[in-house]
């Protein structure tokens, strides 16, 4: 496979018309590294990874690969390729022919672009099935089909729009592990479009967490879900509980809020100090139930809702301050003390638990 590149995105925007799909977003991709474009329908992932591929046009700013400026290049001179949702493929052509059809665009010769098909089939443990047509595939099949025509282009960079998208659980599952695995072995960059946490988190050695064209966070999954930048990362990877307030009190270490309906809240971190009010999380599964601890780091609320997941309980509460409020606790924690919706419960946890969010200009 050919050498890996980095890839950066320099104040890169897409605007349609009078809308603005991507806010002079900037982002550096180390070469060989899988990186998942993470956020809900309609932040500007997809969009961002078409302007990466060169399928969409860049309103302003630059597409670097390596040394090389790429912005006006079309996709063929990129060495990127692309992995659509849908996969694509040619249903009366048989797996041979599917994968080696960019080759065949290219004017190798038929034994040629034949011997390579068949390498990247059997790479993807598909030699067995290449005289058949996607029809005759399972879904799973059908996409490493779409994996095998796009790396035989030996690209720098592969990029891949929602890939398991179509897949069921299960598969969605293994099909994880064997991209990663495919990724580690073949060493090139993976640019992955996902609004799975979970997928992202399973896969990317980088997340991009995207809001509204906008980059919230950038980051290791271990960050990103540990230390969330931003209040919209931390309520969408949904690991942490958010509370918005007055800043009224800043400590050496952290800062004491005070949110409407009542309550006064310590967290870790700092603020800018022209900020009048902060925004703070707090981790779902270091949240107890229990006695209110000697720090004051909780709260009495009443349960609205219990789901029970197998080894963790999820618990929602409602308080004067805010309608949800989550505890993720092991199965052990909770039958030793269970409660039902409707009861009154003491939530706490401890300082280190709590920090102070970060906020995006727009």
């Amino acid at each position: 496979m050919t050498k890996a590149a980095d890839i950066e995105l320099a104040a890169v925007s897409k605007v349609y018309g009078t809308a603005t799909a991507v806010h002079a977003i900037s982002l550096k991709i180390p070469a060989g590294t899988y990186c998942c474009l993470l956020g809900p329908s309609g932040c500007g992932k997809t969009s961002t990874l078409r302007m990466v591929a060169g399928h969409e046009s860049v309103s302003s700013g630059d597409v670097v690969f390596g040394s090389a400026n790429v912005t006006d290049l079309p996709p063929a001179k990129r060495g990127t390729a692309m992995m659509f949702q849908s996969y694509a493929l040619f249903p009366h052509l048989d797996l041979v022919d599917n994968v080696a059809f960019s080759l065949k665009m290219k004017g190798v010769d038929k034994e040629t672009r034949r011997a390579q098909a068949l390498e990247m089939l059997k790479l993807m443990h598909l030699e067995p099935y290449a005289s058949r047509r996607p029809a005759q595939l399972s879904g799973g099949q059908q996409q490493r089909v779409a994996l095998a025509r796009a790396l035989i282009t030996k690209p720098e960079a592969l990029l891949l729009d929602e890939p398991l998208s179509a897949l069921d659980p299960f598969l969605k599952i293994r099909m994880r592990a064997e991209l990663k695995k495919l990724q580690t072995s073949l060493g090139i960059t993976f640019v992955h479009v996902t609004h799975s946490q979970e997928e992202a988190m399973a896969l990317a050695d980088l997340i991009v967490v995207m809001n509204e064209g906008r980059i919230e966070q950038a980051d290791t999954p271990r960050t990103v879900f540990e230390r969330p930048a931003t209040a919209f990362v931390a309520r969408f990877m949904g690991d942490h509980n958010v509370l918005s307030g007055r800043i009224v009190e800043r400590t050496a270490d952290g800062l004491f809020i005070e949110v409407v309906g009542g309550g006064r809240f310590f967290a870790l971190g700092t603020a800018p100090v022209e900020d009048e009010s902060a925004d703070i999380a707090i981790r779902t599964d270091h949240v107890r139930i229990g006695a209110m601890p000697a720090d004051g780091l909780g709260f009495d609320g009443i349960v609205s809702n219990v789901e029970y997941l197998g080894a963790k309980v999820k618990l929602t509460v409602t308080t004067a301050f805010t309608d949800e409020f989550t505890a993720v606790l092991s199965d052990a924690a909770f039958f030793a003390s269970p409660v039902r919706v409707g009861e009154g419960v003491t939530l706490s946890w401890d300082q280190p638990d709590s920090i102070v969010l970060g906020r995006i200009v727009k």
